[in-house]
């Protein structure tokens, strides 16, 4: 195993793993990581593609899907290099400022995920509950200025971690659990004490993911109580029917998310199976679901993706 003292921390690296006892179906699971990542790419590049494109998409609600476009494929580059690299090359180094980097992506990058999830519930609880003040509320600057602290909010509270981080000594085995450096995964390998670290990253947690989806449950239970005082059935479920594409990526995102912070908080050695296959969920099914899901599901930006590619 490769290990680090203070002696050579400049040229220390962190080694990664894949699924381990499965090492020889690897070239197997590249051939389905590639897929995930061409799929994903591909998604979400044509959603961003058709919104720009189209005049009668720039609305508050596809300008919110893509900025969850762009997330998601900054999530995918962030974590294909080391993913791939495992998998088709059997190269799993990483140096340590390498990794911090990778850290400060994949962290701040899913912390805006769910804050766009959050501005998405938002913007769905405006058009159901307020339908005659939605535009006016969500203008064209305001929805700018939600954007840009979506993006300030994570960027800000992230970056104390990798800070944090390579101001510790490691000098224990650094192998890491995932393809990818998580901070929680880092941490543990360090040999200084990472009490300042694991309460900070329960307090950002707290802040971010708990706050979040907190105000997002509640956003549903304000939009269920509107809509079950709609008279008609039929426009209730139309609502409602609005919604599954959000609701779809939010579980998909804070199940995968929240079970990954616990598991890693307090699981032990019989839980790494399942530490590792969430991790996967967590990064990589997102990205991949959020462009099918809300292609099928949304009329328009379903009807004018199969007007681009019959042309």
């Amino acid at each position: 195993m490769l290990t680090v003292n203070d002696t050579t921390l400049q040229s220390a690296v962190f080694l990664l793993t894949g699924i381990p006892g499965l090492e020889d179906v690897h070239p197997w699971f590249s051939i389905l990581f590639c897929l995930m990542y061409v799929i994903s790419i591909v998604g979400n590049s044509v959603i961003l593609f058709i919104i720009k494109t189209d005049p009668s998409l720039h609305e508050p609600m596809y300008i919110f899907l893509s900025m969850l476009a762009v997330t998601d494929l900054g999530l995918s580059i962030s974590t294909m290099p080391t993913i791939l690299g495992i998998y088709l090359f059997n190269s799993g180094t990483i140096s340590l400022n390498a990794c911090f980097a990778q850290i400060f992506f994949i962290h701040s990058l899913s912390k805006t995920e769910s804050s766009v999830l959050l501005l998405m519930a938002f913007d769905r609880v405006l058009a159901i509950c307020n339908p005659l003040r939605y535009s006016s509320i969500l203008t064209p600057p305001r929805i700018a200025k939600m954007g840009l602290v979506a993006v300030l909010r994570p960027l800000a509270m992230i970056l104390p971690l990798p800070i944090l981080l390579k101001r510790f000594r490691y000098c224990r085995d650094n192998v890491l659990s995932h393809s990818y450096c998580l901070h929680q995964d880092v941490m543990k390998a360090a040999c200084s004490d990472i009490s300042v670290n694991s309460i900070y990253g329960l307090f950002l947690t707290s802040l971010t993911v708990g706050l979040d989806s907190l105000l997002i449950f509640l956003s549903y239970v304000m939009i269920l109580k509107t809509v079950l005082k709609v008279a008609s059935h039929t426009e209730c479920l139309r609502a409602l029917n609005t919604c599954v594409s959000h609701l779809c990526a939010v579980v998909l995102f804070y199940i995968s998310d929240i079970g990954l912070a616990f598991i890693h908080r307090f699981g032990n050695s019989s839980t790494h199976l399942l530490q590792i296959i969430l991790g996967y969920v967590y990064l990589l099914v997102p990205p991949l679901m959020n462009p099918i899901v809300y292609s099928v599901k949304s009329k328009h930006l379903r009807e004018r993706i199969i007007r681009v590619f019959l042309k």
